[in-house]
Formats: C-alpha cells, sequence, structure tokens
C-alpha cells in the first residue's frame, strides 16, 4: 500500500513539473535600441522579432522595451556588457568608450556576407568577447554610407570655421578637414541646427525624414564615405546560457536579414535620395580629384585613429575588413 501511495505521489509531481520544465525552455530576452522606435533600422529590426517571436513559441521570444528613452544611446553598449538588457541594436559608434575597436566597423569594405566567409566575423566576436561580454549577432543595415550635412555652402574639402555635431563616426575625419566637433545624441540634433549651434552634422541617407532634420538641412556633401554600422549584439553571458535550438533560432532569422541587406537598402537609398531632392536639400559635389582627396582622408583619419587606440587590435581589424 505504501509503495503504491509513493508511486501516485511521484506520478503527481511529475505530472505538475512537466508542464514547468516545458514552459521554462521558452526564454524572452530583453532588447533595447540605440536609436528610435521610427527610424528604418528599428522598424526592420522588429519584422525580424514578428517572425521569431511567431516561430519561436514555447522556445524563444524577443521583447522589445523601446528606444533612447528607455536607455541613452551612449549607454546602450554598457547595459549590454553588464546585463541591464540582454541584447540592443545599436552601432559601434555609441559605445567605444567600451572599446575603440567598435569605431572599425565603420570602415569595412566587406559586406557582412564577406565577412562571414573571411574570418573578419570570427575576429570580431573574439575582441568583443574580450573586451565588451558581447556576442556580436549580426548587421541590420548595411551599403548606407555615411554623409555631411550642412547648413551652409561649401566649395572645397576644407571644413574650418564650421561647428559640427558628431558621434565618434565623423570625430576623425571632420577633425582632419579642420572642423570644430561637437558629440551629441541623435535627439539633440533638430534643437542644435534650429538654435545655430552647430552648421552641420555626419549621417547615413537614411533617418532624416523620421527626425525631421531635413527642415534645418539645406546641403549634402558627395561622396559618401565609410558604411553606416547598424548591428545587434547580445551579452555574451545571456548569448552562452541559450540552449542550441534558441541560438539556431536567432541566426537563422538574422541570416535570413543579412542576406536581404544589399538589395533592400540600396532601394531605400535611391528613396531616400529623391526625397532629399524633393525636400529642397541641394548636393554639392566636388571634382574628381577633391573628391579623391575626401574619400582618402576618411579612410586614413579614421584607420589612424583605431590604430592608435588599440594598437593590438586596430591593424587586425584594418587588414580583416579592407579588400
Amino acid at each position: 500500500m505504501k509503495s503504491l501511495i509513493k508511486l501516485s505521489i511521484a506520478s503527481l509531481c511529475t505530472a505538475l513539473v512537466m508542464p514547468l520544465a516545458a514552459q521554462a525552455q521558452e526564454t524572452t530576452l530583453r532588447v533595447v535600441s540605440g536609436f528610435a522606435e521610427n527610424l528604418s533600422y528599428v522598424i526592420r529590426m522588429q519584422q525580424m522579432f514578428d517572425k521569431i517571436n511567431k516561430e519561436g513559441k514555447g522556445v524563444l521570444q524577443m521583447n522589445f522595451i523601446g528606444g533612447p528613452k528607455a536607455i541613452p544611446p551612449f549607454e546602450v553598449g554598457n547595459a549590454v556588457k553588464t546585463g541591464v538588457v540582454d541584447m540592443a541594436l545599436t552601432t559601434g559608434a555609441f559605445y567605444t568608450n567600451l572599446m575603440p575597436e567598435a569605431d572599425a566597423l565603420k570602415m569595412t569594405q566587406l559586406t557582412i556576407t564577406e565577412q562571414r566567409k573571411s574570418g573578419a566575423f570570427d575576429l570580431i566576436n573574439e575582441i568583443w568577447a574580450k573586451k565588451a561580454n558581447m556576442y556580436y549577432l549580426g548587421r541590420m543595415g548595411e551599403q548606407q554610407p555615411f554623409y555631411l550635412y550642412l547648413t551652409k555652402k561649401i566649395d572645397k574639402a576644407d571644413l574650418t570655421g564650421l561647428k559640427l555635431r558628431i558621434t565618434p563616426v565623423y570625430r576623425d575625419f571632420f577633425q582632419a578637414l579642420g572642423g570644430t566637433v561637437i558629440t551629441t545624441a541623435p535627439g539633440e540634433v533638430y534643437t542644435a541646427l534650429e538654435r545655430g549651434v552647430v552648421d552641420g552634422y555626419g549621417w547615413p541617407l537614411t533617418g532624416l525624414f523620421d527626425q525631421n532634420w531635413q527642415k534645418m538641412t539645406k546641403f549634402r556633401v558627395e561622396p559618401g564615405f565609410y558604411n553606416a554600422e547598424v548591428s545587434l549584439v547580445v551579452n555574451l553571458d545571456v548569448w552562452k546560457k541559450l540552449n542550441p535550438k534558441q541560438r539556431e533560432l536567432l541566426q537563422k532569422h538574422m541570416l535570413e536579414f543579412e542576406g536581404d541587406n544589399t538589395a533592400y537598402w540600396k532601394k531605400n537609398s535611391e528613396d531616400e535620395v529623391k526625397r532629399q531632392e524633393q525636400a529642397g536639400i541641394q548636393t554639392i559635389k566636388f571634382d574628381a580629384a577633391t573628391a579623391k582627396q575626401y574619400l582618402d582622408k576618411a579612410y586614413e583619419s579614421g584607420w589612424a585613429g583605431v590604430i592608435k587606440n588599440s594598437p593590438e587590435y586596430g591593424p587586425k581589424l584594418k587588414q580583416a575588413l579592407s579588400k
């Protein structure tokens, strides 16, 4: 009789525990963005998350907490590193305070697909794990050059006398051309332009209209330079705790979106150029010799800054990310 009672109790306990165990298999990741929720990068991320959440019921769910109102852009990197959040959509320019190597990502001449094949992606993850406790999951945006936008016209590659809003992306380059630089979060740019605190700013093609900057912008300087890097990074401890099925689900959808990056952002760029023209933003184009000088200065100053701040990894990243 006692054996039967014990068996019944054991069976009851198993029945109670099994649903809990099944439920425990589902993991929810808390995600923030260094960019406002209405930007194309963030909208694209949410589209990916919708697919993950639909396919990942009982396995993995993505909980998007929000953009800069949740965590200021320049604090997002540290929030991922310390585990305040599990994942973030951000750019290396927002967490160079943690690791100067993050500034190198803007200068890649390889697509993320090429980086995965060449070994550059593995090198990035080796450095990111060591320096910032992060796993670099993949790129949400690429094939998006940066541009200099101005409220005043220039006719040569000389920014002397101009006050320019920057993130670390543009610091070395704009200073090398004689500009005075001021670092601000994206949310402060409109007011800085409106009040004349700055005469221009650096930014990719995408995002001006989302933040109403076109109202304060008169010129876009050609050619574009570097490559806007917007990526998903995961707290390394969280990444290690995910089971193989959860990792596979994340990587599957990341690779799917990366595969569409070139076509998606090419079309996006063409549309943005037209919108800017219609909004009255004029294009400043240099002659061939000046354009070459402008681009050479961008990459020379950019890599010099990375290598100066990271003599150990800077040269390795330059070799891995250059064609």
